[in-house]
């Protein structure tokens, strides 16, 4: 029987008072890999804050690594927080600071000590992201394409059974984009971490097909529900 990472039963999401999603009802599983799809505007992005705990779970129940979502606070949010990796479209790093500079402050920041442990961490994920010679460098002198690996060698740091990508390809060219997702799925395998991808790029989803979940109508739709359609009719 496969391990859940993510279940999701009966779910309400809010943005204030507004209801933006009703009646989620999903599981991911560990190592999956799937792709969250839907126009702007339909809730994508208010379902991977409820994930990790930026919005608070009202109704419904939801499990994430562990976690009851219910119970989350200010002071349980980090604990959930250091089993996930989250990476950004806009890569987020911290401009006065070289690569390694940037990923060690996030250690610091999750509870790491002990500086021989950290630089080999560091030096584990570069290596895993093709950068291991790039520690030295700063962000503003490194290729779009550079600074979204570093973004997922910082979302690796804590060994995170889920994965949170935002739209990581969206500022990328088609090559680098091709390479940034090669990357993701062998992460997924050799990790086993499961990877939830919001993405606007369907030249992305056809060359690299996987589950989807679509936000629509205040609804998410999940294809695995669907087998017997065609991907172009799920899109």
């Amino acid at each position: 029987m496969s391990e859940s990472v993510v279940a999701l039963h009966n779910v309400n999401i809010y943005q204030g008072n507004t209801l933006v999603l009703q009646d989620v009802n999903f599981t991911v599983n560990k190592g999956e890999f799937v792709y969250l799809v839907g126009k702007t505007g339909t809730g994508k992005s208010s379902l991977l804050k409820t994930l990790y705990g930026e919005l608070s779970l009202r109704e419904g129940t939801g499990i994430v690594v562990g976690f009851n979502l219910k119970d989350m606070n200010w002071k349980t949010v980090p604990f959930l927080r250091r089993n996930l990796g989250v990476i950004f479209q806009d890569f987020q790093l911290l401009t006065d600071r070289n690569v390694y500079e940037n990923l060690k402050f996030v250690l610091k920041a999750t509870g790491w000590k002990d500086e021989k442990l950290m630089d080999e961490k560091i030096n584990d994920v570069l290596d895993k992201v093709g950068l291991k010679s790039k520690g030295f460098k700063m962000p503003f002198e490194m290729s779009g394409g550079e600074q979204q690996r570093v973004d997922i060698a910082r979302a690796l740091l804590n060994s995170p059974k889920l994965i949170l990508a935002d739209e990581p390809t969206g500022n990328l060219d088609p090559e680098t984009s091709d390479e940034i997702m090669q990357l993701l799925f062998q992460i997924a395998k050799d990790y086993g971490a499961s990877i939830i991808m919001a993405t606007h790029d369907f030249i992305v989803i056809n060359r690299y097909p996987s589950r989807m979940l679509k936000t629509e109508r205040a609804r998410v739709i999940d294809s695995a529900n669907y087998q017997q359609q065609t991907e172009s009719q799920i899109l």
